[in-house]
């Protein structure tokens, strides 16, 4: 096969130079075919295989590979053989040859056989239409490589995005996604397409009906917005999104980040969600940010009230002061117990309430059959057995990371009192955590210390002198009162008592 140089060559010496085809042929060294062939045309022709080529190792089986193929397309979309599990049927059957070999056959098979889908170029009205998905990115959170799971909105008309990443997609993380993608977006689009997601559809009915959750269903009348299910299998319906989550996991999560808590990861993904406002996507005539501040106007009005977003479940009351949620177990105040309350969980936090109030909030666990103490809540208990004060769970956690002044000060409590009138002191001064920020709490510790003042009262009284510290009096510079430069110097006169003792009468 000669190149496009050689064919230029060809033609120059035979229309501009008058040589004969024989004469090329010899020159070049190509047959008279060849020539003849350029001179017909300047444009390459493609290359065609005539014959197939032979496979000896490959070919008895290809017969055998094009029916498992035909098999796997009527299995399950989630349980099909992959190429290696059908490189393994034809292995058992006898094939000798590679495994590239198969999967680089049953590829081109696919692709030859495969008709490729056309899609509606598709056009949305301001305000109207979002669509909603997940997705999942690995992140390095407090040093640990862990998989997050990435709640995505996508306005249509303006494309302005709204990311956030949770430890799950429970419903509640769900709800709260959309509550904060319509503070975000400042209004709630009329209409939200999903996948048929277990948060939203209890069960998928016949075409587009659907059974949907109860919660979703009040979720829903809260903000007054419609919601348009996909057809399974079809996540080209709702592309905007399935497109979002793919550029927010290359734009904003890659490579993956290294930070400290949820918290951080989120004010990343919702300063990169602003930033790309400034992005003009390719064939429109504006920036997105500019095509949602006219989008804007035409949402729908954010509730006056939040909703909730949390899963309520009534919980009884352990012996060691818990409460279980998920196999795992939260402390509540010991002053504050009843035999039956109530959780609620949020994506990032567990309440616990009484009814009337909450009397605990913690940190939210997805770990398995953890138990989340936190120390304040035994005191009380503490303070009547103090016995128990070195062996207690709660406070062996908290002394592993406590200010060492503490210890200095448990250590003087201890030998100047009895030990279970020392520790009880000592209770009564952690006990002020309750109501100061652990910092000030440290300083009064060491202020007392240095005082030598080693009481609740002495801590006490060192703490209210940082919150509250005095004013000093300024200065009176007499010499701008003349008047009273003398007050003070002048001599004493005792008739005056005289007089006091006589009734005041000079």
């Amino acid at each position: 096969m000669i190149t496009v140089e050689d064919r230029e060559q060809i033609r120059r010496a035979y229309y501009i130079e008058h040589k004969s085809m024989r004469q090329i042929a010899r020159e070049l060294h190509c047959s008279r075919h060849t020539v003849e062939k350029a001179l017909e045309s300047a444009e390459t022709e493609p290359y065609t295989l005539k014959e197939a080529r032979v496979a000896p190792v490959l070919g008895p089986y290809k017969a055998r590979l094009d029916e498992l193929r035909r098999e796997n397309e009527q299995l399950p979309r989630k349980q099909r053989r992959t190429g290696h599990k059908i490189y393994e049927v034809v292995q058992a059957e006898g094939y000798a040859g590679s495994e590239v070999g198969v999967l680089t056959y049953l590829s081109h098979q696919r692709q030859t056989q495969k008709r490729p889908q056309v899609y509606i170029p598709l056009e949305f009205d301001p305000g109207i239409d979002a669509q909603v998905d997940w997705g999942d990115a690995e992140v390095i959170l407090a040093g640990v490589s862990v998989i997050a799971q990435v709640f995505v909105m996508r306005l249509c008309y303006s494309r302005k995005l709204f990311v956030r990443a949770y430890p799950s997609q429970k419903q509640e993380a769900f709800f709260e996604g959309h509550m904060l993608a319509f503070q975000h977006f400042q209004g709630v689009p009329h209409r939200l397409a999903y996948d048929n997601l277990k948060t939203a559809v209890q069960r998928v009915l016949t075409g587009r009906n659907r059974q949907e959750q109860e919660a979703f269903i009040v979720f829903r009348s809260h903000y007054l917005f419609e919601s348009r299910f996909c057809t399974p299998g079809q996540g080209h319906e709702k592309g905007g999104v399935e497109h979002g989550v793919g550029f927010a996991r290359r734009n904003f999560i890659s490579p993956p980040p290294q930070v400290a808590s949820f918290e951080e990861l989120n004010a990343r993904l919702l300063a990169s969600c602003l930033a790309d406002d400034e992005r003009q996507v390719d064939r429109q005539p504006t920036t997105i940010g500019e095509a949602w501040e006219h989008e804007q106007a035409l949402l729908r009005a954010l509730p006056a009230k939040e909703y909730a977003c949390c899963v309520c479940k009534p919980v009884a009351l352990h012996p060691y002061g818990l409460v279980e949620f998920e196999t795992n177990r939260y402390s509540v105040p010991a002053d504050k117990v009843q035999r039956q309350l109530t959780v609620k969980a949020y994506p990032f936090r567990i309440d616990v309430s009484d009814g009337n109030e909450v009397i605990a909030s913690h940190p939210r666990c997805y770990g398995h059959k953890q138990d989340i103490l936190d120390p304040l809540h035994y005191l009380p208990v503490l303070e009547q057995r103090p016995g128990a004060f070195e062996h207690a769970k709660p406070i062996r956690q908290w002394r592993t990371s406590w200010p060492p002044v503490y210890e200095r000060l448990l250590t003087q409590l201890q030998a100047r009192q009895s030990e279970g009138e020392g520790i009880r002191e000592f209770l009564r001064i952690l006990q002020l955590h309750r109501t100061y920020p652990a910092e000030y709490v440290e300083q009064a510790v060491a202020q007392a210390l240095a005082y030598g003042c080693l009481s609740a009262d002495g801590v006490g009284l060192c703490l209210h002198q940082l919150l509250n510290p005095e004013t000093p009096l300024p200065a009176v510079n007499l010499a701008e009162q003349p008047g009273l430069v003398n007050v003070g110097a002048q001599p004493l006169d005792l008739n005056r008592y005289e007089q006091l003792l006589a009734g005041g009468q000079p």
